[in-house]
Parts: C-alpha cells; sequence; structure tokens
C-alpha cells in the first residue's frame, strides 16, 4: 500500500512502525472473512481493511472526525485479521497507534471520557476492584437480572497453594481481575506444577499486565506498569527462573509484547525482551512437560473449549490447550467458527455492549450445540463473559485439569 505520511508523523517512532505496516498491507480484503464486526455490521469502515484506510488517512493529514473514532471502538482487537491475512500485516499494533494518535485530536464525550478513566482506575488495582466486586455482590440479589447477570458470583478456594521448596522455579502471574473474581486458577495452576516438580513464586509487587491502559490508549501508564513488573521480576529471573507462568491469555498477550513496547527506553529494552521471551502461557509450560497422564481422571464426560483470541490469534497457540487435554483423557466437542470472539475483549463488553451481546449470544449457541457439561476456557474476560450468561458451568480449563489430577 502506497503512503503518504506527514512529515510530522514519520518524524516520530509511532508514525514510523505506523508507516511500515501499511506498506506491508495489499488491500486484498481476506481480513474481512473473519472479523467479527465485519460479520456482524456488514460495513467495510468496521473491517479491518476499512480501518486500515482510515488510520492511513489520519496519518496523511486528512480530515478525522468522532465517526473514525466510533469505527475504531468498534473493534474489538482480537486478531482474527492477522491469522487470516497473507502478508502478516501487524493489525493489533496499527490500531492501537491508530487509536492514542486519535485520542489526541478528537475530543470524547464528557460521560465516555469518565467511563474509561474508571475502568483504567478500577480494573488494573485489585483492592480497589475487591471492593467493587464485593459491594456487588452483596447487592446482587437486589439488583434486575440484566445487571446481576454482569456480577460473578464470589469464589471460594478450593483448596490452599502449595508452598514446599522445588529444585525449578518461575514466575507467576496474579493478574488483577483474576486474582479477585477467579482465585481458583493460580491455585490450580500452582497445584499442578508443584506436582511436577516445579514451585511457583508470587511475586506480590508485579501487578497489572499493563493492557487495560494500552488498549484505552494510555501508552504511557501502560509503559509504567510494565516498567514495575520488570523490576519485580528482574531479581528472580537473576536467580535463575525459568519462566514467567500466565494464567490469563490476555495478560500473555501483553507481556509478550513488552520487549516490543519498551525497545526505544534504554533502561529497559534488554530486560523487557528477556521477560518476554520467558512470559509463557501455562498451556506451554505444561505442553513441554511429561505429564504422568495415568494420574489424570477425567470427572467430565462432554466439554466445549472456548479459544480466547488472544491465545489463538495474538500468540498463535490454537490448538495448544486442544492437544494437551486430548492426551490426558478429556474429550472435547468441535465448535463452530471457533475462531470468532465472544465479545469480551477486555473492556470492549463494557463500552460496547450491543456488539459484545451479539458476538456473546453466537458463540454461546456454538459451545453449547453439543450440549457440553462445561464449558472451558483460557482467560478471566473471556471466563466472566460467557459466565454471565451460560446455564451450564464455565471455568478455567487449568482448573478442570487440577480436580482430575491425582
Amino acid at each position: 500500500m502506497q503512503t503518504r505520511i506527514t512529515e510530522t508523523f514519520l518524524n516520530s517512532t509511532q508514525g514510523q512502525e505506523a508507516d511500515a505496516i501499511l506498506r506491508s498491507c495489499v488491500h486484498c480484503g481476506f481480513c474481512n472473512a473473519t472479523c467479527p464486526t465485519y460479520q456482524l455490521l456488514s460495513d467495510e469502515l468496521d473491517g479491518p481493511r476499512g480501518r486500515i484506510y482510515l488510520i492511513k488517512q489520519l496519518l496523511e493529514g486528512q480530515t478525522i472526525t468522532d465517526k473514525t473514532q466510533t469505527h475504531l471502538d468498534r473493534c474489538l482487537s482480537c486478531r482474527s485479521c492477522e491469522t487470516t491475512c497473507p502478508s502478516a500485516v501487524q493489525y493489533g499494533r496499527l490500531v492501537d497507534i491508530g487509536r492514542e494518535l486519535l485520542e489526541q485530536q478528537v475530543p470524547r464525550t464528557a460521560i465516555n471520557h469518565l467511563q474509561r478513566f474508571a475502568l483504567r482506575k478500577l480494573l488494573p488495582y485489585p483492592k480497589r476492584f475487591l471492593v467493587f466486586l464485593k459491594t456487588g455482590q452483596w447487592l446482587r440479589p437486589l439488583l434486575p437480572a440484566p445487571l446481576q447477570q454482569h456480577i460473578p458470583v464470589a469464589q471460594k478456594i478450593n483448596r490452599p497453594q502449595p508452598h514446599s521448596v522445588q529444585a525449578r522455579k518461575m514466575l507467576l502471574l496474579q493478574g488483577c481481575v483474576q486474582a479477585i473474581a477467579t482465585p481458583n486458577t493460580n491455585v490450580a495452576a500452582a497445584n499442578i506444577l508443584h506436582k511436577l516438580g516445579i514451585e511457583l513464586i508470587d511475586t506480590s509487587r508485579a501487578g497489572c499486565c499493563g493492557a487495560v491502559s494500552q488498549h484505552l490508549s494510555a501508552a504511557p501508564e501502560a509503559l509504567s506498569f510494565m516498567r514495575a513488573n520488570i523490576d519485580a521480576w528482574w531479581p528472580y529471573i537473576e536467580q535463575g527462573a525459568e519462566a514467567i507462568v500466565i494464567t490469563a491469555s490476555g495478560c500473555g498477550t501483553m507481556i509478550k509484547e513488552y520487549g516490543h513496547l519498551l525497545k526505544h527506553d534504554a533502561q529497559y529494552a534488554y530486560k523487557a525482551t528477556m521477560i518476554s521471551e520467558r512470559a509463557k502461557d501455562i498451556s506451554e509450560i505444561l505442553s513441554a512437560e511429561d505429564m504422568p497422564v495415568a494420574r489424570i481422571h477425567p470427572t467430565v464426560k462432554h466439554i466445549a473449549f472456548q479459544s480466547p483470541c488472544s491465545l489463538q490469534h495474538a500468540q498463535q497457540l490454537n490448538g495448544v490447550v486442544e492437544s494437551l487435554l486430548t492426551r490426558c483423557g478429556f474429550t472435547l466437542a468441535p465448535v463452530e467458527d471457533a475462531h470468532l470472539c465472544c465479545g469480551s475483549a477486555g473492556t470492549y463488553s463494557i463500552l460496547q455492549p450491543k456488539l459484545s451481546q451479539q458476538l456473546l449470544d453466537n458463540k454461546l449457541a456454538a459451545l453449547k450445540k453439543q450440549t457440553p457439561e462445561l464449558i472451558i476456557s483460557a482467560n478471566i474476560g473471556c471466563q466472566l463473559h460467557l459466565q454471565s450468561q451460560a446455564d451450564v458451568p464455565v471455568k478455567h480449563w487449568i482448573e478442570l485439569l487440577d480436580e482430575s489430577f491425582i
């Protein structure tokens, strides 16, 4: 694709990166075939190719309006288009840059600005979110049914996390929402790895991965979260920690991009690259281990797996969880259009409720087609989103594996 980026943007690192991405696009349109919003709205500007043109216009200095903002806001950042693209266009990075630049030029309504600000100041902070969640759970019986669905039921920790010393060490990302809403997920991961001779170190100084801020166009804030996490993890990396284990695929996607996002930071570039290389989804860790399948006795026969976009498209780990569970004796039902987003997409379900609901309805219909006893996922956002309206239990797949591991 030919570009005529303004000199102002070409003199910036963002502009240069965006220009290179734009030039790699051959505007073939294959991306639209797998774009969830294009399928729902049938509007070229609500597909990747149309959004690429809108970002190109922004960088070329053409007039932009709140309509441009609307079309970029509707993007889920699911990156399904990247899986389909024959030219390997880094669309996810391009849309982040476009949104950030657009945020500086097109003002938002006061209500929309406040909503986004509140999400940035609530979700990444577990103590703040805990107060909010506990209040919602306490008021839940008094709320209208539609609101009740969006407040997850309190989860009790089933068993304590093991603390005995093991020869092999890995770090554990607790996360923010997941640590409060579904604490059993990381406990289950620690239990399984402990049985494999791996000790998970909980680094309490590490916090939010930075994804909420990054995708709400608050890049400096996101970078602050990243640097704080690197500072928290680095001493353990120097002491020989093998990996950073992540059980939320959305967080894993973000941490694997630290090296790229901090490559111009002289103080953190090297450390960020090392962190990204050691960031592993729990499925990657277990797939590389010699799993004692004789000790795994599946407790549920009919299972449907919802593969999060952050796992299959962003991290390109499609089929890894499925293969691992199959090897351990589980039978997974086929799921139609498994590549399509469930509509959670971080804060998308809050900021774009109508589109999110349509995608959720479609995803649940596909997951329930084979009448599963259980739906499993690999990302906290997807799990809570599906849980809000599913009439069958929904949990993280690592919890299922832990329950079946003797």
